[in-house]
């Protein structure tokens, strides 16, 4: 028996809020649980925008495969970067500073990149030079399951320390709840 899909759509923003609520009674002690977990919503969201560009651009240019896949990937990413940019600055690392919103979107961006590449990095080593434990199409998802939490340690940590650090020199920006 399959497991039906629509159940996602229901179960899934219940966990949401239900995981929100945890990560706030939590964050009263520990203030950056509430953050990072605002910051792991902020990444589903990004992800499901960049997957929805990106079927989208397939879909309007009827393009699936080749070089073309790769700009339509570039668009995507750079809609879902600019996506995350805005959501983290202004609701997960509550920074209002405009005076240097040019330089900030640059380190996030940069930031970002590096996280692609840890990412890429990771599947790539684990399912290129580690012998599969499973099976191949399980290994693979295993790889970027590691590759995905390496990778969003680095942008949280990324995002919290370089790009969205307080205008006095203190690192990071928790507010008491």
């Amino acid at each position: 028996m399959a497991f039906p899909l629509q159940i996602l759509y229901f179960a899934l923003p219940v966990f949401a809020l239900i995981g929100i609520f945890v990560a706030y009674f939590i964050g009263r002690k520990f203030a950056f649980v509430f953050q990072f977990f605002k910051f792991a919503i902020v990444g589903v969201a990004n992800t499901a925008v960049d997957f929805g560009v990106l079927n989208f651009l397939m879909w309007l240019t009827k393009t699936y495969g080749g070089t073309m896949i790769v700009a339509l990937n570039s668009i995507s990413f750079l809609v879902a970067v600019i996506h995350s940019y805005f959501w983290n600055k202004f609701w997960t690392f509550k920074t209002r500073e405009k005076t240097k919103t040019g330089k900030e979107f640059l380190q996030f961006l940069v930031v970002s990149i590096v996280g692609i590449l840890i990412n890429g990095a990771i599947v790539y080593i684990i399912t290129t030079w580690i012998s599969p434990l499973t099976g191949e199409e399980v290994w693979a998802n295993i790889a970027k399951l590691v590759a995905t939490v390496v990778s969003l340690a680095w942008n949280f940590i990324g995002y919290k320390f370089i790009v969205f650090k307080k205008k006095d020199g203190r690192i990071g920006n928790i507010q008491k709840i």
